[in-house]
């Protein structure tokens, strides 16, 4: 197995991010630096990540957490502060895929399949996620007409969501939006431009995934039907 395969199955990172670690030197091979991505992992080869032995995860695990405020989503805080790995067992080797903000609830996958990761977060394979989004107010036609067509939001970006459903309670409303570009707090950036306050925000689903009634600060491991809606 080549090693920036071997890198990718045991959930160091994708394929191509991979490369870029083995090319940083950052990979030894039997005590010794590798730099060659092509290079035939053997069997009785010790291969090491950051000074740490890795292996091959032959089962691929995914994860379906949701996630409750005040947790970050990344796997090691330099701040001390609470992460979502906090709510999930130690001894699995999964990573968040994207990242939900500290105050964004809900649908958050973790998985230990670099190239499936990859896929997922990739902006140009535009993978559907929908939240739900309680605003003070609401959203007349134009607004929503311009959110659909897209608004400028700073930084040469567009935010841009399919607006699914709006019900308009008393003083704020509900909004399903559903988004596909995977920029950086793009609902919140969205809402703040067009100066309407976020109350609450939740991912409720992943591609064809739904969080469902999962609780908050639980987790499910995902099984075979459910892996086939993201392979």
């Amino acid at each position: 197995m080549r090693l920036n395969k071997y890198l990718s199955k045991s959930g160091v990172a994708s394929r191509r991010k991979s490369d870029e670690l083995i090319r940083m030197a950052t990979i030894e091979v039997n005590g010794r630096l590798c730099l060659d991505p092509f290079y035939q992992v053997k069997e009785h080869d010790i291969v090491r990540y950051g000074g740490s032995k890795i292996s091959v995860i032959n089962e691929t695990i995914i994860i379906m957490l949701n996630k409750p405020k005040n947790y970050i989503s990344t796997v090691i805080d330099t701040h001390g502060r609470k992460t979502v790995m906090d709510l999930i067992p130690e001894n699995l080797k999964v990573k968040p895929v994207g990242r939900l903000d500290k105050n964004t609830t809900g649908l958050l996958l973790l998985t230990n399949d670099g190239d499936m990761h990859q896929y997922l977060t990739h902006p140009k394979n535009k993978v559907p996620k929908d939240y739900e989004v309680e605003i003070e107010g609401y959203l007349n036609s134009s607004y929503l007409k311009k959110i659909e067509k897209g608004i400028y939001i700073g930084n040469k970006e567009y935010g841009k969501a399919k607006i699914i459903k709006q019900v308009i309670l008393k003083g704020r409303a509900k909004v399903i939006m559903r988004l596909t570009q995977g920029k950086k707090r793009e609902i919140r950036r969205i809402f703040q431009r067009i100066n309407i306050k976020i109350i609450n925000l939740k991912r409720i689903r992943f591609c064809k995934l739904s969080l469902g009634n999962l609780e908050i600060g639980r987790y499910i491991f995902l099984n075979k039907k459910q892996k086939k809606f993201l392979m």
